[in-house]
């Protein structure tokens, strides 16, 4: 569901409801602000790695330590095991990590041998956006679309930041702020690179995993978002969001409840995402009100789109 913003006097959005379900991958994405008022778009023909082009071997990829990030959520969220993530950085203390420091991650949680990911299901990536902080880090969102009739899970990228010799910058894994991509949908994939990125770098992507979920997968509940509404700040950079999420009556509780939100600008590329998360449990037939802000990473929001993950 999106959001268009309406230009009244305190610039009030609102959306007529519409349900929506998504679910699990990374942990909150914190608001960004930049001193830059233009991100770097690129069209996404020409940017993506094929999936026959493989990541150097062997394919586990790198994370870096965000604010608020402990090694088992950083396990969860890349499907993979405590004991396996803590075996791929042994000089890593799960009580003493720093902010900025880089993990190993294993390429596979069910095969630890060191093999690629299995081949994901294919999806098209609608665009790639990537706009400086200013602190010199750098956000990349990979927008990625699901055609299919059938929600997707665990969708997952690798951004590679190259420079204008082709020489390798850095590269980091763009995650969804879902576990689960509805049918028909959208969300952007982001991916955080810290300070410094040079100049002039430009996005490389492959996608890296993707599956298919069986209908009536019950680890998902079906949430619905409504009465939506979006109110910009003066400078159209930053976004308030409020609504409620509500399950119908005679089903089960939802233990978990995440609304993400993304912010597009005027041209309709990925300028904000950021992710809700609910502090109490949702019961069948109730609702639940949810605020939250959203920020932009270059130039004024013109619309905002929503999506809703419940999980028992």
């Amino acid at each position: 569901m999106r959001c268009n913003i309406l230009w009244v006097s305190l610039l009030l959005a609102a959306c007529t409801p519409a349900p929506s379900a998504s679910s699990t991958p990374p942990a909150e994405i914190h608001p960004y602000f930049t001193v830059t008022p233009a991100s770097a778009t690129r069209p996404a023909e020409g940017l993506v790695v094929s999936l026959e082009t493989p990541l150097p071997s062997p394919t586990p990829f790198t994370y870096t330590v965000q604010s608020g990030d402990t090694l088992s959520e950083i396990a969860e969220r890349f499907h993979s095991s405590l004991d396996a993530l803590m075996a791929a950085n042994p000089d890593v203390n799960p009580s003493a990590m720093s902010i900025g420091q880089v993990l190993k991650i294993p390429s596979s949680p069910q095969d630890l041998t060191g093999e690629g990911t299995p081949t994901p299901v294919p999806f098209p990536v609608q665009q790639i956006t990537c706009a400086p902080t200013s602190n010199g880090g750098m956000w990349c969102f990979v927008l990625v679309h699901n055609d299919s009739s059938e929600f997707m899970e665990n969708v997952s990228a690798q951004v590679t930041l190259v420079g204008a010799d082709g020489v390798v910058i850095a590269s980091q894994p763009a995650l969804l702020p879902l576990n689960i991509l509805p049918p028909n949908k959208s969300l952007p994939l982001a991916a955080f690179f810290p300070p410094e990125v040079p100049a002039g770098a430009q996005p490389r992507v492959q996608i890296l995993t993707a599956n298919r979920l069986l209908p009536g997968d019950i680890r998902y509940l079906p949430a619905v978002l409504q009465n939506s509404l979006v109110k910009l700040d003066w400078a159209g950079r930053s976004a308030q969001v409020s609504g409620q999420v509500s399950l119908p009556p005679g089903g089960t509780a939802a233990g978990v409840v995440w609304v993400a939100a993304v912010a597009y600008d005027g041209s309709g590329s990925v300028v904000g995402v950021r992710r809700w998360e609910a502090r109490a449990g949702l019961p069948a037939g109730g609702s639940l009100s949810f605020t939250f802000e959203v920020s932009s990473a270059a130039g004024r929001i013109a619309s905002v789109d929503f999506a809703v993950e419940a999980r028992p």
